[in-house]
């Protein structure tokens, strides 16, 4: 459908055929639950666990879906997108299924193993400042030497509908929520949980989370427009990124809120997930447990999803070990 800027927003009939598309190329994750974490914030808890996807985060959904979309007169020139990492290492593991070369734009201070893992995939990075500005400046160059389709992390009706899959999924496994918890850096996987739930869940309140330190969709929501920082500083590196049109029709329509966590609140509630659940996420996917357990008026007695949007870890720099 088009929105009042004449802008293709996808509809849940994308996510559907999504669903479809992708489904030889990406995990149905599970979704584990914490008797400790219930206890804990007083919610009943469903982890639906991304960080257990093909290439280790929910990333891959709306990447194979782009991929596995694009007609045959574009695969020879391949894909091409900007990336702190999870949709570059996602967008090489999609392309390399289907046989295309993929150029990626990373921030020269990107994790190592994001790094390691894109190139693992076939994907071939150009390195970036870390800074929004840098990262599109460079793509822009890259795209325009390679001829590459471009497909944008998360402010592409493709990457929304096939982000969108993984609460369709949530919903069918865990049915009944009151509501969903996910991360938001450019907003993908809000978008797509926005997208989901609003046609078969409407009344399940929809919940982004995000750094204080890159709270940049929190302070758009309150402001009613967009605000964009250039280059945030949190270990929630894949929550950097701003809002773009798409995203933001989403977040501001179908968002009952967007809540921050601190530095310190991320790391613990990244330990914790560690500790009790047993299972490895990255900081990035913190910030949904962080604000439960900040915020318990607003989930006590709940039944809430809670989405765990990736695992790739760089071991060498826990968190926890830098503080």
């Amino acid at each position: 459908m088009k929105d009042a800027t004449d802008m293709y927003i996808p509809t849940f009939q994308d996510v559907l055929d999504a669903h479809a598309r992708v489904k030889p190329y990406i995990h149905r994750t599970p979704v584990l639950t914490s008797a400790y974490l219930n206890e804990l914030t007083g919610a009943e808890l469903f982890f639906k666990c991304e960080n257990f996807q093909k290439a280790g985060a929910f990333k891959v959904r709306g990447a194979s879906n782009a991929v596995f979309g694009l007609r045959d007169d574009q695969l020879e020139a391949g894909v091409a997108t900007h990336s702190s990492g999870n949709h570059a290492l996602s967008l090489s593991y999609a392309a390399g299924r289907r046989g295309i070369p993929c150029h990626v734009v990373m921030p020269r201070t990107a994790p190592e193993a994001k790094k390691a893992a894109v190139r693992g995939y076939g994907g071939i990075i150009t390195e970036c400042e870390p800074s929004t500005t840098s990262r599109e400046a460079v793509f822009a160059e890259v795209q325009a030497a390679t001829g590459a389709e471009f497909v944008h992390p998360y402010n592409d009706p493709r990457v929304i509908a096939g982000q969108g899959t993984c609460s369709l999924e949530l919903m069918e496994q865990a049915n009944d929520l009151d509501a969903v918890v996910a991360p938001i850096g450019g907003g993908g996987m809000v978008s797509g949980t926005c997208l989901t739930l609003s046609n078969i869940a409407p009344d399940t309140e929809i919940y982004a989370a995000e750094p204080l330190n890159a709270d940049d969709a929190a302070r758009s929501f309150r402001a009613g427009h967009i605000i964009a920082d250039d280059a945030p500083d949190t270990i929630a590196d894949g929550l950097k990124v701003p809002l773009k049109e798409r995203t933001w029709h989403f977040v501001s329509n179908y968002v009952t809120d967007v809540l921050t966590a601190t530095e310190d609140e991320i790391v613990d509630a990244m330990k914790l997930t560690w500790q009790r659940m047993k299972i490895v996420m990255e900081a990035s996917c913190a910030p949904p447990l962080a604000t439960i357990l900040k915020n318990p008026e607003l989930f006590a007695g709940k039944r809430v999803g809670v989405i765990i949007t990736g695992g790739n870890v760089d071991m060498n720099n826990l968190p926890w070990t830098l503080k």
